[in-house]
């Protein structure tokens, strides 16, 4: 098996993990041209990927998903709650605006006056029968406040006994846009719960973050297996049993508390980090190497490392002193991971 992190860190997060004879692109938290770039300068063809399999919907993991999954024409794999929440995150809302709103008051004004006048004039001795208002019909005077604001060339065609050219005007129109949630084909998957593609069993766990429906993999391939475990809060027991018998570990190493809490982020933005539902501290990744990582590791790559509240050095220090004695040349070898360039492919 070959694991190769295209990208890791705040700004962006995409790896290929590769068997003899699938691959897959787990994350595409880069834009489409950069994602490409990255896997021909780690001799990885992009032509020969089976699917891309997403952790979680936020920008840092999915802000090429749609682009890439279209072009390369592949699957996209991912929970039922986290495709919901990319979908939404990807439609523009409908929402009407407050000046819309104002404006439908205005035209609801107008027409139950005009209404009431032209029953009071029908109402008059010897008045002509009331023949039925031109503008808005009964249907349309029902109409909901989001059926206005969410599409102005209805309001236009209520209009159009008034103005027959501007019935013509709008079908010149185009009335579609492209769905940018458009992708080729989905596959959903449960966490907790093994799956296939191609050669490679992959094991789905969920993980404490602020997303829909988050999770963590492993993946195992003739007796190798990887696994991915960043963007957590803290290490609870599943995430701990789930990173057991690993070969190769990425794991988040994301900030160092002493410069996230005298560093530039708001103040909510550092809590946020610092909750359950954020990410992994130097000192708890620590934590977690020294008291329950089983040590059967050959490599652990340090991953998500924060630009702004963390420094390579510290997490290499803080990681390498907690597996302490257990490090050789044949095991335990901590690599990191970079936001900038990808890392070197590690082949097992």
């Amino acid at each position: 098996m070959r694991m190769t992190v295209l990208a890791s860190g705040s700004k962006g997060n995409s790896t290929v993990i590769a068997s003899a004879h699938t691959r897959i692109l787990v994350d595409a938290g880069l834009s489409c041209r950069e994602l490409l770039k990255r896997m021909v300068q780690s001799n990885e063809d992009p032509a020969a990927l089976d699917a891309i399999l997403i952790t979680h919907e936020h920008q840092d993991h999915v802000a090429g998903l749609a682009t890439l999954a279209r072009r390369l024409r592949i699957p996209v794999f991912l929970t039922e709650p986290t495709h919901r929440a990319w979908v939404r995150m990807m439609t523009p809302r409908t929402a009407p605006t407050y000046a819309q709103w104002l404006d439908w008051l205005a035209q609801e004004k107008a027409q139950k006056e005009k209404e009431a006048l032209a029953a009071a004039q029908a109402s008059e001795p010897g008045a002509p029968s009331a023949s039925r208002p031109s503008g808005l019909g009964a249907q349309d005077q029902t109409a909901s406040l989001s059926e206005v604001g969410s599409c102005p060339t209805e309001s236009a065609a209520a209009t159009s006994e008034e103005d027959p050219d501007a019935l013509l005007e709008l079908e010149d129109v185009p009335t579609t846009k492209p769905d940018p949630a458009f992708l080729p084909a989905v596959e959903y998957f449960y966490s907790g719960t093994r799956f296939s593609i191609g050669d490679i069993a992959i094991t789905p766990f969920t993980i404490p973050h602020d997303a829909a429906d988050p999770c963590g993999f492993v993946f195992e391939s003739e007796s190798i297996r990887m696994a991915i475990a960043t963007d957590l809060g803290y290490m609870p027991p599943n995430v701990k049993s789930a990173l057991r018998r690993i070969d190769v570990l990425l794991l988040e190493s994301n900030h160092d508390l002493e410069m996230l809490k005298d560093g530039p982020y708001p103040w909510a933005v550092k809590q946020r980090v610092l909750s359950r539902v954020g990410h992994l501290s130097n000192h708890a990744t620590a934590e977690f190497l020294a008291r329950d990582y089983d040590g059967g590791a050959a490599f652990i790559v340090l991953g998500h490392l924060s630009e702004a509240n963390n420094a390579p050095e510290l997490a290499l220090i803080s990681a390498e002193q907690a597996i302490g004695g257990r490090m050789s040349l044949l095991g335990n070898r901590i690599l990191l991971a970079q936001q900038s360039a990808p890392l070197a492919p590690i082949c097992l």
